[in-house]
């Protein structure tokens, strides 16, 4: 099973205690799959898509805990196609339809209908809690998560703007930039940072989740750190030989066209003690003159030597 499963696995079994939060998953779960029909202004029909069963079965677990009200699809009512998607019923006219919709905040104070893709309003979500659960059933929903090997990125897609603006605005009430990108006929709301991904899946809490992202982070941070390391070693190590290199062609040139007898004293001695140790750092070759020099003595001494070398070339 992919991360992205198992995420909303663990989101699935999680069911807010209070009623204001258990509604706030319900205006999620239907202003992300479902479709309200209308008949003359009034609701007749709650329809859900019935492709995503842990949705389905935390809904009628939902109905049951807010409204005390078991039910399930209406095999007796047809399902129908909207916008190329199938919606099965699961709530019919009647006092709990009306019930959940004025609940969830789909119908105002004054008896006014609107569809289910214009979202709830905000007061579904004026709680700090209310927006954990919200995100959590939309995440549940139109979410998914990257697999976190291979890179970090968390994102909903939804299926207007005015939906993955509210998303959006509720993410960064939480200080957590989210970003909004059009695919086609959908808008995409993204996280792309691993710290803003784990403080996500920290407010939606999915504690197991979180833990598992955490530990595949701190692995994947040492081992980039130690290739980092590994690398720059490497590079100084392939620049120390590369300039030893030269420094020894160099003064082979004097030995051979110049001489070392022309040389003074402390330059002759200087490209001695190099040629006896080719692999020695200049650390190591300041210790074997007489007396001692530091390293930037032996680099002083040692781009002399190669001053002299270019102009006799």
């Amino acid at each position: 099973m992919s991360f992205s499963a198992d995420v909303k696995e663990e989101l699935a079994k999680h069911i807010g205690t209070s009623r204001h939060c258990q509604l706030a998953e319900i205006a999620a779960i239907v202003g992300s799959t479902g479709h309200i029909e209308f008949d003359d202004g009034r609701p007749v029909m709650l329809y859900l898509q019935p492709d995503n069963g842990i949705v389905i079965r935390k809904f009628f677990t939902l109905l049951k805990k807010a409204f005390n009200i078991g039910t399930s699809f209406l095999e007796e009512s047809p399902d129908i196609k909207v916008n190329g998607r199938v919606y099965r019923p699961v709530l019919m006219e009647g006092e709990l339809l009306e019930s959940c919709l004025k609940a969830i905040r789909l119908i105002d104070g004054d008896g006014n209908f609107k569809p289910a893709e214009a979202g709830s309003g905000p007061m579904i979500t004026r709680n700090s809690c209310c927006k954990r659960a919200f995100l959590r059933d939309s995440f549940l929903c139109i979410g998914s998560i990257s697999d976190p090997n291979k890179g970090y990125h968390l994102e909903f897609v939804c299926d207007n703007e005015n939906q993955a603006v509210r998303l959006q605005e509720i993410i960064e009430s939480f200080d957590i930039e989210a970003r909004i990108v059009r695919r086609k006929k959908y808008y995409v709301l993204y996280v792309k940072e691993g710290s803003g991904i784990v403080d996500l899946l920290n407010i939606m809490e999915a504690p197991v989740s979180l833990m598992n992202l955490e530990n595949l982070r701190i692995v994947k941070e040492m081992r980039n750190s130690i290739n980092r390391r590994v690398n720059c070693e490497v590079a100084n190590i392939t620049k120390t030989v590369n300039a030893a290199t030269k420094q020894i062609e160099d003064i082979t040139y004097i030995r051979d066209f110049y001489g070392f007898n022309r040389l003074q004293e402390n330059l002759r001695e200087m490209a001695e003690v190099r040629l006896e140790h080719p692999d020695a750092t200049l650390l190591e070759l300041g210790k074997f003159l007489d007396p001692p020099v530091g390293k930037s003595g032996v680099n002083h001494r040692l781009r002399k030597l190669s001053e002299l070398a270019d102009k006799l070339r």
